[in-house]
């Protein structure tokens, strides 16, 4: 039993990059409140990692899982062994095994609320980078002496 939390823990490690990659492409396409959830430590959990986020419309939805398969394909090299909900891109789900990436339109996100369902789990926000502070020339003010 200890040899297989061992093996577990081991994995959850090596998948880190993994779920961040998913989480940096999500942002890249201005998805909304990027969460991941920490499920290594729950026992019968099916992944070691989701990563969550939602977006108003269905054409976002599609935009941004498109973009976690080429971000996560170019920079580590892997495809989702399962992906659903294309069809309609309500909710899209890209199955990575020990990571799974759920895209939802707002409305499903809050109607089945994963965050609660696994609220053992820990949870880690991720934020876009704070835009650049806009410099303004600024004019010397005419000092008459």
């Amino acid at each position: 039993m200890t040899k297989k939390t061992q093996t577990l823990a081991d994995g959850a490690a090596a998948k880190q990059p993994l779920y961040s990659a998913v989480a940096e492409a999500m942002l890249d396409k201005k998805a909304q409140n990027v969460l991941s959830l920490d499920l290594s430590r729950i026992e019968g959990a099916v992944a070691s990692y989701f990563v969550l986020c939602h977006a108003d419309s269905t054409t976002q939805v599609l935009a941004i899982a498109e973009s976690v398969e080429e971000h996560v394909r170019q920079t580590l090299g892997e495809k989702p062994v399962r992906r659903q909900g294309f069809e309609n891109s309500l909710w899209i789900v890209l199955d990575y095994v020990d990571v799974v990436a759920h895209i939802f339109q707002t409305e499903l996100r809050s109607f089945y609320r994963l965050e609660d369902l696994w609220a053992d789990a820990g949870q880690e926000a991720h934020e876009d980078a704070p835009p650049a502070p806009k410099t303004r020339a600024t004019k010397k003010p005419n000092v008459i002496s």
